[in-house]
């Protein structure tokens, strides 16, 4: 947890200034704004990720140690380059094949639908990554390097290195790249991917090698005829990383409950993605979108103050998750997860706040009153006194403020009507 903790330290802020030359670069060249809203969210989606990661929030079935312990039949020298280059390869092989059972399968389409559910396509959307899965079941498709006797630290090293290396073709800023196109997963590889127009869905599955999509069938050429149209087939219409993660399996849920055929109840979990049985369908009808023109992207009317507010309070989360990566080493674990707790209810609360719903005030609410108390009580916020002299006062005052701050929001934000609080703006 720490050496992740570390390698995230300096990532963030990396993908945070390639974000900020991103919307600069789009607003100079392009007269292009991005919109803030979206960006937030995907950034929360990120932190989200990052937390429940390093926190340790899932259920270990078997650890990659024990299996290696137990099943490696040969061992490698130390210094040796090979089992990194054989590790990359592998994480790829097998990546492109997990991506493709995400897409393909209904009960694993909510393992990955989070990083797919913004209606743009830009570096943010990348860190759009998932917290439905609550056990570590990939780590089967780990048995081939436990065989061979990979060491754990060689996939503690390229796990992350392999998974920043997909960030950065998240842009629609970058044209076609020539004969790299034949070997890598470039932008426009994968802005065919985020598509959802006909001809694009499930097509570009690779992750760092389009080799894979080309070998097995799955490539598809961005074509200058069909601009790509992104989002889902149906709309997550919320800015809420939690809501988002588990909507699908909440639907699959309801549609087995309510199907009256005993064999759909099991059969909904393993059809491809989108299935639904036949009675649940006809009774029970979703929104999904079938032509491109249909896209209506889920913007909501905000005043500029309220956006400022909101750009204060993810900087805050941001700083104070960054604080938490810096004190891993420091702090208990017990410490590390109260921490992390904190900050993933804070970032329910501002994320159901930009929904504009009711509970969002509550949750903000909620963690205001209980970070000041623990603020008061510990009178520190874990260590900040030592760096910054009355840190935990600063900390306290700031989320006491924000609390009043967003039920004063929440009132004025919340007197546009229901029929304008989507922007029906056309994707083109």
């Amino acid at each position: 947890m720490n050496a992740y903790g570390n390698i995230l330290l300096i990532a963030m802020p990396v993908f945070l200034l390639l974000i900020i030359l991103e919307m600069i670069w789009g607003r100079i060249k392009y007269n292009e704004q991005q919109p803030i809203i979206d960006t937030i969210s995907s950034l929360t989606s990120g932190m989200t990720n990052i937390l429940k990661s390093t926190l340790g929030l899932t259920i270990v079935i078997v650890s990659y140690g024990f299996m290696q312990e137990h099943l490696h039949l040969m061992e490698w020298s130390k210094g040796s380059i090979w089992p990194y280059i054989i590790v990359f390869v592998f994480f790829d092989f097998t990546g492109y094949w997990a991506h493709r059972l995400q897409h393909r399968v209904n009960f694993f389409w909510s393992h990955h639908l989070v990083h797919h559910s913004s209606e743009e396509f830009n570096l943010p959307c990348a860190l759009r990554q998932q917290i439905a899965v609550m056990t570590n079941i990939y780590t089967i498709m780990l048995v081939p390097m436990a065989l061979i006797g990979i060491p754990g630290e060689v996939l503690v090293l390229v796990g992350p290195i392999h998974l920043f290396s997909q960030f950065w073709y998240h842009t629609r800023y970058i044209g076609r790249l020539g004969f790299l196109e034949y070997i890598i997963v470039t932008p426009s590889a994968h802005r065919v991917h985020h598509a959802m127009n006909d001809i694009y869905m499930d097509k570009n599955y690779s992750q760092i090698f389009i080799v894979w999509d080309r070998m097995f069938g799955t490539y598809q050429t961005e074509l200058t005829s069909e601009p790509c149209v992104y989002g889902m087939r149906r709309p997550a219409h919320t800015w809420n990383p939690y809501i988002i993660n588990f909507k699908h399996w909440y639907t699959l849920a309801v549609d087995a409950w309510h199907t009256q055929n005993l064999g759909d109840k099991f059969r909904i979990w393993f059809m491809p993605t989108g299935w639904r049985p036949a009675d649940v369908l006809e009774k029970y009808p979703l929104f999904t979108i079938h032509k491109m023109d249909e896209l209506k992207k889920y913007n909501p009317v905000y005043s500029n103050a309220f956006r400022a507010f909101s750009i204060v309070y993810l900087s805050v989360i941001f700083l104070l998750l960054c604080f938490l990566f810096f004190r891993f080493g420091e702090i208990t674990k017990t410490e590390a997860l109260i921490n992390g707790i904190f900050l993933l209810l804070a970032i329910f609360g501002f994320t159901s706040l930009l929904d504009k719903k009711q509970y969002g005030i509550a949750s903000l609410a909620l963690v205001s009153i209980g970070i000041v108390a623990f603020c008061i009580s510990q009178d520190d916020w874990f260590g900040l006194n030592t760096f910054l002299p009355f840190g935990s006062l600063l900390v306290a005052v700031y989320f006491a403020t924000t609390g009043i701050a967003a039920a004063w929001f929440y009132k004025t934000e919340l007197s546009v009507t229901a029929n304008e609080n989507i922007s029906f703006a056309h994707s083109v």
